[in-house]
């Protein structure tokens, strides 16, 4: 019942493919069928009396149709996604023009004790140009979320280092914007008063090329694997790819906000000149910054099999590999972090020579026992001729590990 409702719900919301609420509701409603299918199986309930009497092809039939059923999964979460996208360009274009509605009420209030003035003129003209600008870019990147675009990652996720960067580029622009609507003397750009703003500017922006080149190097060397996600979401600036909070990107951001808000408090009290960030301040963002880049040094494993061995049943005697039996190939790293969901599972496989074997989900309540980031299981082929062959894991990233030799008698 649950899985039909699942269809027809999912029907409706292909259809209304634009509408937020709709994608949600139906992402919501598939994973929640998958669930319950996932777990009536793990039961023993639903398989099929013709394969049932065999254990090999009922677990494969059970794989097979929660692979199935991830990938029914995964169109509804690309579909809320796009669909997630658009709200989100919508609400940020909301808020910017809140924000400057925000600020003429304010002013306007604050006006009436002390009258109009030239910075307030000059406030406001910064506000209304930086919202017409910020509208644009967001038209432009209609089909990536607007605003948001920026500071999107190419593994769809939000990037904490993007984020950080674009929070000081719009203060910047906001200061030399207001500054040049209030046409200043010379002494408003003295290299003394904003040399602290450039160089938390510089390490910014250092930081953000410096972690994409690290991300780079490590996909290519096959030690960082990238699993691309859904959507964006908020925790992304906070949490690694597994969804786990990150210590470095937490203080990387509380401390980049709050010299920001210091500064931003400083224009607020001083608008004639830059803001002034004391070098204290810049020190504490080096070594918070210095924290952020070690820490995605450190980042990633190399998947890696260690061993592999016959997979032996309560009952069974010792023997051989033989073909037909089932193989635990026991590593680090099978699972990368954003994998753990049902549909980057099915996308792993294991070489047993030159045949490609896909790893069966094995459902128990609550999850799967097979696989994990430790170990997999998987059938021997029949194709696998006996003799000595190599094993090889590929992971949902599309990341091989090394190569183990096994011996496969007849």
């Amino acid at each position: 019942m649950a899985v039909q409702e699942a269809r027809q719900y999912g029907e409706h919301a292909t259809a209304c493919a634009g509408c937020a609420h709709c994608g949600q509701t139906g992402h919501r409603r598939a994973v929640a069928a998958f669930l319950a299918r996932r777990d009536e199986l793990a039961a023993g309930h639903g398989v099929p009396a013709a394969v049932a009497h065999s254990p090999v092809a009922a677990r494969q039939w059970v794989s097979d149709e929660l692979a199935q059923s991830a990938r029914a999964v995964a169109v509804r979460g690309r579909e809320a996604g796009h669909a997630w996208l658009d709200h989100v360009r919508r609400g940020g274009l909301g808020a910017v023009w809140g924000a400057v509605l925000a600020l003429l009420l304010g002013q306007a209030l604050t006006a009436i004790d002390g009258g109009w003035t030239g910075a307030r003129t000059a406030g406001l003209c910064t506000a209304l140009v930086l919202a017409v600008l910020l509208s644009a870019a967001a038209h432009a990147h209609r089909a990536r979320g607007g605003l948001l675009a920026p500071l999107i990652g190419e593994d769809n996720r939000l990037s904490t280092t993007r984020a950080v960067a674009a929070g000081w580029l719009l203060l910047l622009a906001y200061a030399l914007l207001f500054l040049a609507f209030r046409s200043p003397g010379t002494t408003a750009f003295a290299l003394s008063r904003g040399a602290g703003l450039l160089t938390v500017l510089a390490l910014v922006a250092s930081v953000t090329v410096t972690a994409r080149l690290v991300v780079v190097l490590g996909i290519a060397a096959g030690r960082l694997q990238k699993v691309r996600a859904d959507r964006p979401r908020a925790g992304d600036l906070v949490c690694d790819d597994s969804g786990r909070a990150a210590l470095a990107d937490v203080q990387y951001l509380l401390v980049s906000g709050a010299v920001l808000a210091l500064a931003a408090v400083g224009l607020a009290r001083d608008p004639d000149r830059l803001p002034e960030v004391p070098w204290s301040l810049v020190l504490l963002v080096g070594v918070s910054a210095a924290w952020h880049v070690a820490a995605k040094c450190t980042e990633g494993v190399r998947p890696a099999i260690h061993s592999v061995v016959r997979s032996r049943e309560a009952g069974d005697l010792d023997a051989p590999i033989r073909t037909g039996d089932d193989i635990e190939i026991r590593g680090c790293g099978f699972v990368p972090p954003g994998a753990a969901a049902p549909d980057p599972l099915t996308r792993l496989v294991v070489r047993i020579g030159p045949v490609h074997a896909h790893v069966p989900l094995v459902p128990v309540p609550g999850g799967f026992a097979n696989p994990t980031d430790t170990s997999l299981t998987v059938p021997l082929p029949a194709d696998v001729e006996p003799g000595r062959v190599e094993v090889s894991v590929v992971t949902a990233a599309g990341v091989e590990t090394n190569r183990v030799t096994i011996e496969v008698l007849d």
